[in-house]
C-alpha cells in the first residue's frame, strides 16, 4: 500500500459515516496530513452544513502546519457557491499546497473546475488515488449525475430451493427466510438509502411498515405501486408517519404532505417511469424489495445497479419463484445460516 493510498483509505472510512444524511450532497471524507501524521479529519455534515474539507481543516489545532501539509479527499473539492462557499478556495486560503483527490466530480458545476482552480493557485494536485474505490463509495451521487436516475438496489431473500415466498400463507404477515442478523443488516441498508419500493402484492400479503426499526437512522421514503388502488387505508403504508408515494394509473389528490399520489402508464416502460417519478422527487437511491414481478421488471429492463440476495437454509414445497438474475457476483459472505450474495450490473 502506497503512502497516498493509506490516507485515502482513511478518507473512505470517514466518508461512510455520512451516508444517508448528506444528500443531495455526496458523503465525502477528508484528512489533513503533516509529517506522516493525520492532524485533522472530517466528513460531510448533513445537508446545509460544512463539507468534509471544511470539517477536516477546522479540526487542525496548529494552522502554521498547513503550508507543509497535504489534504486528502475522496472527491474533487467544489469550486462554486452553494449552501456553503467553495472548498477549493478554503484550501487555497489556508496555504495548503498539496492536494490528493480520489476521483473527479462529474457534476456539471464542478467537473474539473475545482482541480484547475487549485492548480492555477499554485497547488500540487494528484488525482486518481484509489479511484475505483472512491467512485464506488460515491455511487449514488454518480448515478444521478451520469445516468440521470437514482441508484437502484434490488434486494430479496430466497430459500435454498429458489422460492421467495410460499404459495399459501395463513395470515397477513411476512414469512421469514432470512435470519435475525440479515434483518438487522437490511434495516441498516434502509437507513443508508433514500427510498424503498414494493409492489401491491407485497403490501397485501405482508402489510410491511418499510421503516428503520433495528438500526439508527432516517426512515426511507416509501414508494408503493398500487395500479388500481387495491390497498386499503388501514394498512401500515398509509400511517403517514413517513413520506409515502403511491404510484398508480389514476389521478388522486392528497391533503397530507406525507402522502403523495403519482400517475404513470402501466402498459409499457413501467420501471423507467417509476425512476422518472423518483427523480422528480429528487430521490438519489432506492431499494426495491419486491415482489418477484416488480424485481424482475427492473432486471429485464436493465435498470438496476446492485442486487443483494440472501439465501436461506430452509425450503418451501411450493411457492413464488425468485427472480432470474444473470450478473457478475461481486462477493459472497456468510451470516450464520444465511448466505449473502452481492451482484453488480456492469
Amino acid at each position: 500500500m502506497s503512502f497516498n493510498e493509506k490516507y485515502m483509505r482513511r478518507c473512505l472510512e470517514l466518508g461512510k459515516r455520512g451516508i444517508g444524511s448528506t444528500r443531495p450532497n455526496p458523503s465525502v471524507g477528508a484528512v489533513v496530513v503533516y509529517n506522516d501524521k493525520i492532524i485533522g479529519e472530517g466528513f460531510t455534515s448533513p445537508y446545509g452544513g460544512p463539507h468534509a474539507e471544511v470539517n477536516a481543516i477546522r479540526s487542525v489545532k496548529d494552522e502554521s502546519l498547513f503550508s507543509k501539509s497535504t489534504i486528502y479527499v475522496t472527491l474533487e473539492p467544489c469550486s462554486h457557491f452553494g449552501k456553503t462557499p467553495p472548498c477549493s478556495d478554503l484550501i487555497i486560503s489556508k496555504g495548503i499546497r498539496n492536494v490528493v483527490i480520489g476521483t473527479v466530480d462529474t457534476h456539471s458545476v464542478v467537473a474539473g473546475k475545482g482541480i484547475e482552480r487549485l492548480k492555477s493557485n499554485g497547488c500540487n494536485v494528484v488525482v486518481g488515488v484509489l479511484e475505483e474505490a472512491c467512485k464506488k463509495h460515491h455511487k449514488r451521487f454518480f448515478a444521478v449525475q451520469n445516468k440521470k436516475r437514482p441508484f437502484v438496489i434490488l434486494k430479496w431473500a430466497e430459500t435454498a430451493n429458489g422460492f421467495i415466498a410460499p404459495k399459501y400463507r395463513e395470515s397477513q404477515t411476512p414469512v421469514w427466510i432470512s435470519n435475525e442478523y440479515a434483518k438487522q443488516l437490511v434495516h441498516k441498508w434502509r437507513s443508508e438509502e433514500q427510498a424503498i419500493l414494493v409492489g401491491t402484492n407485497t403490501v397485501l400479503t405482508d402489510n410491511p411498515k418499510l421503516n428503520v426499526r433495528s438500526w439508527t437512522g432516517q426512515n426511507p421514503v416509501r414508494i408503493v405501486l398500487d395500479r388500481t388502488f387495491k390497498l386499503s387505508s388501514d394498512l401500515s403504508i398509509y400511517d403517514t408517519t413517513i413520506k409515502t408515494i403511491i404510484v398508480s394509473q389514476f389521478e388522486r389528490e392528497s391533503t397530507n404532505e406525507n402522502l403523495v399520489y403519482e400517475r404513470i402508464n402501466f402498459e409499457s416502460d413501467v420501471p423507467k417511469q417509476i425512476l422518472e417519478v423518483l427523480s422528480k422527487h429528487k430521490i438519489q437511491s432506492v431499494i426495491i424489495e419486491g415482489g418477484a414481478v416488480t424485481l424482475q421488471s427492473f432486471i429485464d429492463d436493465n435498470l438496476w445497479d446492485e442486487a443483494r440476495i440472501f439465501i436461506g437454509d430452509n425450503t418451501f414445497e411450493d411457492g413464488i419463484k425468485a427472480p432470474i438474475l444473470n450478473a457478475k457476483l461481486e462477493k459472497e459472505e456468510q451470516l450464520t445460516n444465511n448466505t449473502l450474495r452481492t451482484f453488480i450490473n456492469d
